[in-house]
């Protein structure tokens, strides 16, 4: 059963890599500001409550529909005027043309942790930014995943990659597991994390 909903979550991300709008990879990417440091389902909250707001709202107002919803209203307020604005200059929010403009996988992620206009993705952010809006083949190595690995005594210890570096030997390990166990690397992450979770979210 687990695994039927594994693949259904997966075809709906790929559905909006090869039909959501604009629109819909912002609102993917704000959810995953809020999802830093933060749980899923804080962020699926957050995300609802902000909704209506994400193209033309102040950061007060954005700040004030957060309050009560998630733990940083203000920080993450921020990051989204911060991102929108630097996006809406630099390829009026056309993220769709700008993501899938670039040939390399790895360059495509660090442009995403890198380019200081956009506020809020680390390597794990920008990974799950990117699963959830179709691209294949990035770990998100968040808390739960992270556990599991250290568990298999596949990493000595769960301890967050704070270096791209750390975060792409990681990353490969997680890969070299999904070829002994025959298994989608892509559907690998989302059984370690519901493993710990219970649940599939996004």
């Amino acid at each position: 059963m687990r695994r039927d909903d594994i693949r259904q979550r997966l075809a709906e991300f790929a559905a909006i890599g090869t039909d959501g709008t604009d629109r819909q990879f912002w609102e993917e990417m704000v959810f995953c500001f809020f999802t830093g440091g933060c749980s899923a389902r804080m962020g699926i909250n957050s995300l609802e409550a902000v909704k209506p707001l994400l193209m033309t709202a102040d950061q007060p107002r954005l700040a004030k529909a957060l309050t009560g919803v998630h733990r940083y209203p203000n920080a993450r307020s921020r990051y989204i005027v911060a991102s929108r604005e630097f996006l809406r200059e630099h390829c009026d929010l056309k993220l769709r043309d700008v993501l899938h403009g670039f040939d390399c996988q790895l360059t495509r992620r660090d442009w995403l942790v890198r380019e200081k206009g956009i506020k809020g993705l680390g390597y794990k952010e920008a990974s799950h930014y990117l699963r959830n809006i179709g691209f294949k083949g990035y770990a998100i190595l968040d808390k739960h995943v992270l556990n599991c690995m250290a568990e298999l005594k596949i990493i000595d210890e769960p301890k967050p990659p704070n270096t791209r570096s750390r975060y792409l030997m990681v990353e490969e390990k997680l890969k070299q597991l999904t070829k002994k166990l025959r298994i989608d690397f892509d559907e690998l992450d989302l059984v370690l994390w519901s493993m710990k979770t219970g649940v599939i979210l996004k």
